[in-house]
């Protein structure tokens, strides 16, 4: 139909390469050094906020749970991010030969093609019209003189005024149809902005739902979550250049494969490509960058934020929020979103255990004394968990998981827990262990009398009701939507 004598004609082109957006480096191999540029880059500006105690109010953790709750050191979370990124390089460079170079010079053709099917969309103006009784015929004559544009479109693309007289080497004169001048402008809308919102829109989608499924696969699958996933989890405190701290076959499954399937299904061009993976390395360092910063655009475009994400790293939300990294749709659908509502409580249990912690370890180093160890010594809230994980290999399979609570939340909690159980590399039991002592703590913070309670510098309780009220901006007042 594109062939049709009616319509005008397409321009001719002339292919040549596209020139590098940094000559002389290719864009190829320039869409590779973005990656660890826009990490570490990002990674650096929150890394100074954390140095030079700025804004802390905006602090989902205080600095002393940094400190005491994570199960790896700074520089090892260092080493496997770099090994990672030396991977996803590799891949990148590989992904590269298989792509066609970036030409240009077609752009008014291309533009032309889309214009011609919008001359061939209004062929069928007349015939729908005629189904609700309008002659579109009569109707476009009627309104020809004023509105030949709208006349033009209502007879079905039939431009009686837009006739081009081409020069002819036998001296002939023939009338040519041209575009209209509406249709042209919808064309390049469609060209230049259309069409690559939809291929970043299903290059979101892919990402979104290979990671979803995967991450969730890694945390139901006992195998996968102890040898792979687990060190991930090792950050219960996320921080931004924390983000790809991963083993590296996870590393490559769901961060490097996953982005070249979306590349891939969306059709992108290398610039596209260029843009897309380093949006999705900037939204990643924000989702696990600690802070719920009011004007960073990242928290605000999906409720898939920092607020939202530090969930799925506590003890108790493990199993829940694995959305990643752009949108919060296969949780909510799938039922896996944190039920939890306020995350208040929980999130200043963990600031006065960690403080207190803190506090104790300087208090050894300066008297050199031994910290006072009673509270262990009390009941534990989980101990039953914690007999569980004690005794996992002495009882048998049906006997290893404790009675579920009643109420999705606390099912969520219990199964999160069960987790961190089970992840003996980083000392699963030990982490309830502390969880209980935290526990105790918080219920003995809030029995004091208001006026004997101190507030920490470190407590920022601000930051915690802006993390509660912001972790989805929706509909849950001090919590998460359902």
């Amino acid at each position: 139909m594109l062939d049709d004598s009616s319509l005008p004609p397409l321009p001719s082109y002339t292919l040549t390469l596209q020139p590098p957006v940094l000559p002389p480096i290719p864009d190829k191999l320039l869409t590779v050094l973005l990656l660890p540029i826009a990490y570490w880059g990002f990674s650096l500006f929150f890394h100074l906020l954390d140095t030079f105690d700025l804004f802390p109010q905006y602090r989902l953790h205080t600095p002393a749970e940094v400190l005491k709750r994570n199960r790896v050191s700074r520089w090892d979370v260092v080493k496997d991010v770099v090994i990672q990124q030396v991977l996803q390089a590799v891949v990148g460079w590989l992904l590269g030969f298989t792509e066609p170079d970036d030409m240009i010079g077609r752009e008014n053709h291309d533009i032309a093609v889309w214009a011609r099917r919008i001359r061939l969309a209004e062929r069928a103006i007349p015939g729908l019209l005629s189904l609700v009784g309008v002659n579109a015929s009569q109707l476009g004559k009627n309104l020809g003189a004023g509105h030949p544009m709208l006349a033009g479109v209502l007879q079905g693309g039939y431009y009686p005024s837009l006739q081009a007289i081409p020069n002819l080497s036998n001296s002939l004169t023939t009338n040519m149809p041209v575009f209209a001048p509406w249709e042209i402008s919808t064309a390049k809308a469609i060209y230049w902005v259309l069409v690559p919102v939809i291929q970043f829109a299903v290059g979101i989608v892919v990402v979104d739902t290979w990671q979803y499924f995967l991450h969730r696969a890694m945390h139901m699958n006992k195998y996968l979550y102890n040898k792979i996933h687990s060190r991930h989890h090792r950050l219960y405190v996320p921080y931004a250049f924390g983000a790809l701290y991963n083993h590296p076959v996870e590393g490559f499954l769901l961060d490097t494969l996953g982005g070249a399937i979306a590349y891939k299904i969306a059709g992108m061009n290398t610039r596209q490509g260029m843009c897309f993976f380093t949006g999705a390395t900037f939204k990643t360092v924000d989702d696990h960058c600690g802070y719920a910063l009011p004007w960073d655009p990242l928290q605000h475009l999906t409720s898939n934020n920092a607020g939202y994400h530090d969930v799925h790293h506590q003890s108790w939300g493990i199993k829940t929020n694995f959305s990643q990294p752009f949108f919060t749709f296969w949780d909510r659908v799938l039922g896996t979103t944190w039920t939890g509502g306020d995350v208040s409580a929980r999130y200043e249990r963990s600031k006065l255990a960690a403080q207190k912690a803190f506090d104790a370890d300087s208090a050894k180093t300066i008297t050199g004394s031994n910290a006072d160890m009673s509270q262990m010594e009390q009941p534990s809230p989980y101990q039953d968990e914690i007999r569980n994980a004690e005794d996992v290999r002495k009882l048998p399979v049906q006997q290893r998981q404790p009675l579920p609570p009643s109420g999705k939340a606390e099912l969520q909690a219990a199964g999160s827990r069960q987790q961190i159980i089970d992840d003996e590399q980083a000392g699963g039991t030990n982490v309830l262990e502390e969880e209980s002592r935290e526990e105790q703590d918080a219920q003995a913070f809030v029995r004091q009398r208001p006026r004997k309670r101190t507030t920490s510098s470190l407590s920022t309780r601000e930051g915690i009701k802006g993390l509660s009220q912001r972790m989805t901006g929706s509909t849950c007042i001090g919590g998460l939507s359902t």
